[in-house]
């Protein structure tokens, strides 16, 4: 009977190489768990156990205001929210994903909650805390997939054939 090594045309790994892979993927847990390896942890505040804040005034100000065409009144399109048919030339609100809400609908929503009801598109807040939270979320995943990719690499980089 074949051993596990012929079976699968690998060589047993040497006590040290073993060693720096596992010291990698330990590395690549700790980074997937949201640890930064300068300071030990990583604090996300408690954003992440709390609803978003409102979107910002002058956001929700600014978004455009569509006249709805024959064609959309055609097509039957619904509001997301009340589910109602827009009809032929009502005004709506259009969101930057481009979803459609009758202004009534989406500006109560925007003044509890910062993204769009149907995708979760955010828009941007009046509130500094939760618009650097979410920097540092972009930063924390950008890090954890350059670490990972690094891992990766290294791990690999030195199998050979």
């Amino acid at each position: 009977m074949a051993t596990y090594f012929d079976e699968h045309n690998c060589e047993p790994t040497n006590p040290e190489e073993q060693y720096r892979q596992n010291a990698l993927l330990e590395l690549a847990r700790s980074l997937m768990q949201g640890l930064d390896i300068d300071s030990g942890s990583f604090d996300l505040s408690d954003w992440d156990q709390r609803l978003p804040p409102p979107a910002a005034k002058a956001v929700v100000q600014s978004l455009p205001i569509v006249i709805i065409s024959s064609e959309q009144a055609d097509k039957a399109l619904k509001c997301p929210v009340c589910l109602l048919e827009f009809e032929e030339q009502e005004t709506v609100r259009e969101m930057p994903c481009k979803h459609l809400f009758h202004t009534g609908c989406i500006l109560p929503w925007l003044s509890k909650t910062n993204s769009c009801p149907l995708c979760r598109l955010e828009l941007p807040t009046d509130n500094p805390d939760y618009e650097e939270f979410k920097k540092d979320k972009v930063r924390l995943c950008n890090i954890s997939f350059l670490s990972c990719s690094v891992i990766i690499h290294s791990l690999y980089s030195s199998v050979t054939p």
